[in-house]
C-alpha cells in the first residue's frame, strides 16, 4: 500500500462526518419557489493558480456531495475497488455523467434489494484496459450499495475498455451509450440499464475513433464529437521551422450516425461528418508537408469560418455504410479525411437547444490549450483560445432516401469565440431554451501561464457574441496536487431524468424536476449535486421507460 492510499485511508472518518454535514445541510435548504435559472452577475473572479481555494457559486446556490473517489463499489471486481480510485492508487477520473428516472428497480448485484429509481451513471476516463462505467443508486443510503460497477474486469482482470469520456440515454434502444476517447482505439459502448446484461461494442458500426460527446435526436439518429489532437505547428507564420509549436492543426470531426432501424445500432446505419463550405469549396483536411508547413492553422478558411458575424453552408458527407462497407472495425477519422468532411480544433461535446425541434444544435470546440499559441492574434482570430458553434439546419428534406434524416443542408456559425478569459471549452449542456453552459478544461500548462484555475460559463444564447457570466469559478483540492494535475469541472449534466423519447435533451426540462450535475475531475474525484434558485435537491424527477 503506498503513502497516497495510507493517507486516503486516515481520511476515511473524516469524509464521513463530511458527507453527513453535506447532507444535512442539503437536506436544511429550502426548496426555492421559482423555477427559473438565474445566476445574477455570475461570480466575478476567478480561482487563481494558487493553493486549494473552494468551489464558488454565486449567490443563493450550494453544493451537495454525491460521491467521492474513496467511496466503496458495491461489487468490486479485480483493481476496481473504489470510485475515483483503483486499489493501487490509480485514479479512476469519472468524467461525463447522465441522470435517468426509471419507473421500476433494474436490479443490481444483491438479489431483491431496492436500488430505487434515481440514478446516475458515468464513465472513468482512465486507461490501461481499466476504464469502467458506474451506476450511482441516487436513492440509496447505504454506502455498501451505494455505487454499482457496471463493467466488472474479465478472466484476464481488464475491462478492454479505456478513456471513457461521454455518455447519453438513448430512449429509442432504451440503452446507456459510452464514448471512448482512445483515437483509433476508441469507439461507442453500449449498455442496457437493467442487471445481468452485457457491454457490447458497436467499432463496427459507428468506427474506432477518439469519441467524447454522444446525443440522440428525436428520430433516433446520433450526434458525436471527436477529440483528436492535430499535429503542433510553428505560431510564427514566417517561420515554418520555429521551435514553439504550440499551434495544432485542426484534425477532428462532427459526426452523425443515422441508423437503419433507431431501435436496434447494431443493425448498421450510414455514419456522416459535418461539411462545411466557404466560397463555394469545402474546406476540408489539410495535412502538414513540404507545400503546407502549417497545414492550414493560418489559413484564410479558418478565419473566416471563426469570424463573428458570418454563416457558412454545411452538409453530411457519408463516411461508412455499412450495407456498402460491411461492418468490420474501422477508423472515422481516417474516412471523414476521405470523404472530404471538414476537421475542428477537438471537438468535445455538442447539444441539441431545446425546442429547435432537433434541428439545431451547438457544439465547441478546444483550441490549443498553451497560451504561446492563443496570445498570437493571428491564431486567436482562428480558435485557438477555443470556440462554441452553432449549427442550423432548417428542418425535414421529403427527398432524402433516409426516413430517419433531417434535412441534408444548414448553415454553421460561430457563438463564441473564446480569448484568455474563456478558453478551452469541455462540456456543454443547455439548463433552458435560452441558457448553455460550458465548462472549461485549460490544462495544467494553462492554468499556470495564466494564473487561472477553470470556470463553468452561462451564456445566453438569444444573444450571439455576448459575454458569458462566470456560473462556477472551480477551485482546487489537495490530492490534485499531489497526483500533478489541477481540477477540472467536467460531466456538467442538467436534466428532469424523463427517460421516455419526450423527456430527451433536446426538449425542454422540466424545472420542477430538474438537477444539476457536475464532477470535480483528478484530485480527490468528487462528484458534485448543485442545489438552490429554483434547484429541487432531487427530491422528485420525471418517470417513464
Amino acid at each position: 500500500m503506498n503513502q497516497q492510499t495510507i493517507s486516503r485511508k486516515r481520511k476515511a472518518s473524516a469524509l464521513a462526518v463530511a458527507l453527513s454535514v453535506a447532507s444535512a445541510l442539503a437536506a436544511a435548504q429550502p426548496s426555492l419557489a421559482d423555477p427559473s435559472f438565474n445566476i445574477g452577475a455570475g461570480v466575478q473572479t476567478v480561482n487563481p493558480h494558487v493553493g486549494h481555494p473552494d468551489n464558488i457559486l454565486p449567490p443563493g446556490f450550494s453544493l451537495r456531495l454525491i460521491a467521492h473517489g474513496e467511496d466503496p463499489i458495491e461489487n468490486p471486481s479485480g483493481s476496481i475497488t473504489q470510485y475515483g480510485f483503483l486499489s493501487h492508487g490509480t485514479r479512476t477520473e469519472p468524467d461525463e455523467n447522465t441522470y435517468l428516472v426509471l419507473d421500476h428497480n433494474p436490479g443490481g448485484p444483491t438479489p431483491g434489494y431496492d436500488y430505487g429509481s434515481h440514478f446516475l451513471f458515468q464513465g472513468h476516463e482512465n486507461g490501461g484496459n481499466l476504464a469502467f462505467a458506474t451506476r450511482i443508486n441516487l436513492d440509496v443510503t447505504d454506502p455498501a450499495h451505494r455505487i454499482t460497477l457496471l463493467t466488472p474486469v474479465g478472466t484476464d482482470g481488464l475491462t478492454h475498455f479505456n478513456s471513457i469520456d461521454g455518455s447519453t440515454w438513448n430512449p429509442h434502444t432504451q440503452t446507456l451509450l459510452f464514448t471512448q476517447e482512445a483515437g483509433t482505439n476508441g469507439g461507442v459502448i453500449e449498455i442496457s440499464p437493467e442487471w445481468g446484461s452485457t457491454a457490447r461494442t458497436l467499432y463496427g458500426v459507428l468506427g474506432r475513433g477518439g469519441y467524447e460527446g454522444i446525443h440522440p435526436d428525436d428520430r433516433g439518429n446520433l450526434i458525436i464529437m471527436e477529440d483528436a489532437g492535430g499535429t503542433g505547428v510553428s505560431i510564427d507564420p514566417n517561420n515554418p521551422n520555429g521551435t514553439t509549436k504550440t499551434a495544432r492543426i485542426p484534425n477532428s470531426f462532427v459526426y452523425r450516425f443515422v441508423p437503419y432501424d433507431p431501435a436496434d445500432l447494431s443493425a448498421g446505419g450510414k455514419l456522416q461528418a459535418l461539411q462545411v463550405s466557404i466560397n463555394g469549396q469545402p474546406v476540408t483536411f489539410v495535412p502538414v508537408d513540404a507545400s503546407h508547413p502549417f497545414g492550414d492553422v493560418f489559413s484564410d478558411n479558418q478565419l473566416k469560418l471563426h469570424t463573428p458575424g458570418t454563416s457558412w453552408p454545411v452538409q453530411w458527407v457519408t463516411v461508412h455504410d455499412t450495407a456498402v462497407d460491411g461492418t468490420a472495425s474501422f477508423d472515422a477519422n481516417a474516412a471523414a479525411k476521405k470523404a472530404g468532411a471538414t476537421p475542428f480544433k477537438r471537438p468535445e461535446n455538442g447539444q441539441f437547444l431545446p425546442g429547435s425541434g432537433f434541428n439545431t444544435f451547438f457544439f465547441d470546440a478546444t483550441g490549443d490549450t498553451d497560451a504561446t499559441a492563443g496570445n498570437v492574434p493571428a491564431l486567436a482570430a482562428r480558435g485557438s483560445w477555443g470556440s462554441i458553434f452553432r449549427v442550423d439546419f432548417p428542418g425535414e428534406d421529403q427527398g432524402n432516401d433516409n426516413a430517419n434524416a433531417k434535412s441534408a443542408s444548414g448553415k454553421i456559425s460561430i457563438f463564441v469565440l473564446g480569448d484568455q478569459f474563456h478558453a478551452s471549452f469541455d462540456n456543454l449542456i443547455f439548463v433552458d431554451s435560452k441558457t448553455l453552459l460550458a465548462a472549461e478544461d485549460r490544462g495544467d500548462t494553462l492554468h499556470a501561464q495564466l494564473n487561472m484555475l477553470d470556470s463553468v460559463w452561462a451564456y445566453d444564447v438569444r444573444k450571439p457574441n455576448a459575454q458569458g457570466v462566470r456560473f462556477i469559478a472551480l477551485g482546487r483540492d489537495a490530492q490534485s496536487e499531489v497526483a500533478g494535475e489541477d481540477n477540472e469541472p467536467t460531466g456538467v449534466f442538467v436534466s428532469d431524468g424523463d427517460a421516455t423519447v419526450a423527456g430527451m435533451l433536446g426538449n425542454p426540462v422540466n424545472p420542477q424536476d430538474r438537477r444539476i450535475f457536475f464532477t470535480q475531475q483528478h484530485g480527490d474525484n468528487q462528484l458534485w449535486e448543485i442545489q438552490g434558485n429554483g434547484q429541487n435537491g432531487g427530491k422528485k424527477g420525471k418517470r417513464g421507460n
